[in-house]
């Protein structure tokens, strides 16, 4: 039962890494999406709209990471290879999700909110993966 509500958490953290992906590297000129990061202006998005771009491929790769982590892990048999790889990839992926959480709230108080948005599912995929 763990390794399925640990999959389960852990797809969500891929799939709402994707979600920022979109928002920061294909969106991330729209007012909508620009004033939910805080940017002041439109003309602030534009000079920002490399770093976004960037930042959203990192999480893109972070969920692929991920995915591609549970798809060894279920297809592998136990303590298979591709069963130890696929825990290892999951784990390494979430882990630096949450990491990536953890540093956001170094950066003020106002970011507390995005950290835990960021880094909750991630932190219960963890947890879950290394008890399984």
């Amino acid at each position: 039962m763990i390794p399925l509500i640990a999959t389960v958490a852990a797809a969500l953290a891929a799939l709402l890494h994707v979600y920022i992906f979109v928002m920061e590297s294909i969106q991330w000129t729209q007012p909508k999406v620009w004033q939910r990061f805080g940017v002041a202006d439109q003309a602030a998005a534009d000079v920002t709209k490399p770093m976004a771009y960037n930042q959203g491929f990192y999480n893109l790769f972070l969920a692929i990471g991920v995915v591609i982590g549970l798809v060894l892990f279920w297809t592998g048999g136990a303590d298979s290879a591709a069963e130890v790889a696929g825990r290892t990839l999951t784990l390494f992926s979430l882990g630096s999700m949450l990491g990536a959480a953890l540093v956001l709230t170094t950066s003020g108080a106002k970011y507390l909110r995005p950290a835990l948005i960021q880094g909750t599912l991630p932190l219960i995929g963890f947890v879950l993966f290394f008890l399984a």
